[in-house]
């Protein structure tokens, strides 16, 4: 007989460890290659996700957005603290997903496509829509809308221009709830993304760290020294969270004999 799953008056225990279950695992480059080609084959519409630390320490306070995340078509691992989190259930975390990195290949991958970008603002956004024409798909048709009009908005224009991807950076958790109302609304294949922050990356609003610090899993700390007074909150006092919490989830899973995370 296997062992119960956490009590439900514990809940945000039960919404990491289900999100933890319903995560996809990357393990090598080829399994990136072939994740890119799953995604934007025709089809029906798709839902990506990224789930990091700051969207899990979100996930306690929100059953809401918890619920957006698991409708997602598929949800990926983004940075180095969920890949703690899953060492410590002794899972293994595969490679890093992170939205910043695989959102320009996956655009790149749909050239030819018609492309919708929301979210952010000017001129960022802008920028963005000519980083992509220029740069990534030059043959895609490109539509932009910034990222604080209200649901039905997104809705009419992705009914009339029907774009095959949708890249949405408008931050959690709007963008998770515009995403899986455009996907259930849309009645044509498309691919759309929830994107952060890769709008104003790719506008040159917010730069990227240095390469080193990124395999060491420090974008975080050069954010956080950009911007401090935005993301004090989320790293300097929800990266010590996160890390509790995750100890919490490991030492009751071992308790309790969950079933592994699959």
């Amino acid at each position: 007989m296997s062992a119960p799953l956490p009590s439900p008056s514990r809940d945000w225990q039960v919404r990491w460890f289900q999100l933890l279950r319903s995560m996809a695992r990357v393990n090598s480059p080829d399994g990136e290659e072939q994740l890119m080609d799953w995604l934007l084959v025709p089809g029906e519409a798709r839902a990506l996700a990224f789930v990091n630390a700051h969207a899990m320490n979100m996930v306690v306070q929100s059953e809401s957005f918890y619920r957006s995340l698991a409708a997602a078509d598929i949800v990926v691992r983004d940075g180095i603290g969920v890949a703690m989190l899953m060492q410590m259930l002794n899972q293994p975390p595969g490679q890093n997903l992170n939205g910043t990195d695989l959102i320009p290949k996956l655009l790149a991958r749909a050239d030819g496509l018609p492309i919708a970008l929301f979210g952010t603002s000017e001129p960022w956004l802008t920028k963005a829509q000519q980083a992509v024409k220029e740069r990534l798909a030059p043959n895609s048709p490109c539509i932009t809308a910034n990222g604080f009009l209200e649901l039905r908005d997104y809705l009419r224009l992705a009914g009339r221009f029907r774009p095959r991807v949708i890249v949405l950076g408008m931050g959690m958790p709007k963008q998770e709830e515009v995403a899986i109302a455009l996907r259930d609304a849309l009645g044509s294949p498309c691919l759309i993304v929830c994107g952060g922050a890769i709008l104003d990356f790719l506008g040159g609003k917010v730069p990227r760290a240095p390469t080193w610090m990124r395999k060491c899993g420090l974008e975080w700390a050069f954010r956080l020294g950009r911007e401090p007074r935005r993301l004090w909150a989320r790293y300097v006092h929800g990266n010590p969270l996160f890390l509790k919490r995750a100890i919490q989830l490991a030492a009751r899973s071992l308790l309790h004999k969950w079933p592994q995370v699959a």
